[in-house]
Formats: structure tokens, C-alpha cells, sequence
């Protein structure tokens, strides 16, 4: 799927270490429909490659920044060449289970520990008016708490999702 003008410049924040690269962020997730939706058409990721398990399925998304549309088979040859991966790990019956009780974000007991990814906007008031329109449920919007230049996002596990512009001012 092509980038729309409104998700081109989005980017997901990553560290980029001396010593190599920092490739990929791994999160579990419940539904995959759900989940690809939210990355793929909300954030304007692209799917890079899917490894299907017998118990589990695995999603590589980054963002395309090449102008150019990739083959399938360069995404694949990409998806550890690259920094800025996510990985969405969805282990098979979850999205049915009725008992399921969904994953820990890592902000809440029990679980807290890991916090958020983030990406980046050229015009951060107007991603996020964007998300609204969409019905993105926010943790924290902009106009909310003490810093007014970043929000943070729900994706459909509950996982925190930060927005900043792409230049962050103190």
C-alpha cells in the first residue's frame, strides 16, 4: 500500500548506536486485522514482510523512505538491513479467545516496564487532528499536561504510541 501525503513524513524514533544499528522493537498483539489497520493505514507503515508460524505469525512494518515502491522480495532482503522496524507477534486464537485479557503495555501493574515507541511528524498538530478524525483514543493530547509538543496515542493493544514533531523543543 502507497504512503498517503499526510503519513510521508512519518517516522518511527529509533537509536542509532556506533557499533551497528538498532533494528526492530517486538510487540505482541491481539488481532492482527486490528493491529495492521492502526500501523499500516492510521500511521502509514509499510508491511516489509509476514513469517507465518504454526503457533504464531510475524509482522515487519517500517516506513518507506525511499520514494520509491519496493518488491516484496526488497522489503524481505530490507527488513534486517534497516533500522526502525516494528515487529507485531501475534500468537494464533488470541483475536477469538473471549477469556484472552490482552497484553501488558508495560505502564500498569502487572507488567510495567516497557513504556512506548514514538514517531515523528513534520506538523504535529496536524497528525494529530488527523488521528482524531480517525477516532485514534488518546492517552495524552496535545493541549493535555505540562508538555504541550508531544501527545501519546492508543494503538488497539493498548500500547502507548508517542507523537513528536520532528524537531523537539524543551
Amino acid at each position: 500500500m502507497p504512503r498517503t501525503a499526510e503519513t510521508a513524513n512519518f517516522k518511527l524514533q529509533q537509536f542509532q548506536l556506533t557499533a551497528g544499528q538498532f533494528n526492530h522493537t517486538m510487540i505482541r498483539i491481539k488481532d492482527p486485522k486490528k493491529s495492521l489497520n492502526f500501523y499500516m493505514n492510521i500511521l502509514g507503515m509499510d508491511l516489509m514482510s509476514t513469517l507465518p508460524f504454526d503457533d504464531f505469525t510475524l509482522y515487519f512494518l517500517a516506513y518507506n523512505h525511499d520514494g520509491v515502491e519496493l518488491t516484496p522480495e526488497q522489503k524481505e532482503k530490507a527488513r534486517f538491513s534497516r533500522e526502525g522496524v516494528l515487529e507485531l507477534t501475534h500468537n494464533h486464537g488470541t483475536e477469538s479467545d473471549p477469556n484472552f485479557q490482552g497484553y501488558a503495555s508495560g505502564n500498569s501493574e502487572p507488567g510495567r516496564g516497557f513504556g512506548h515507541i514514538a514517531i515523528s511528524v513534520p506538523n504535529i498538530e496536524e497528525a494529530c487532528a488527523r488521528f482524531e478524525s480517525l477516532g485514534v483514543p488518546f492517552k495524552k493530547k496535545l493541549t493535555e499536561g505540562k508538555m504541550k509538543n508531544i501527545a501519546f496515542m492508543l494503538d488497539p493493544d493498548g500500547y502507548w504510541v508517542e507523537v513528536v514533531p520532528g524537531v523537539l523543543k524543551f
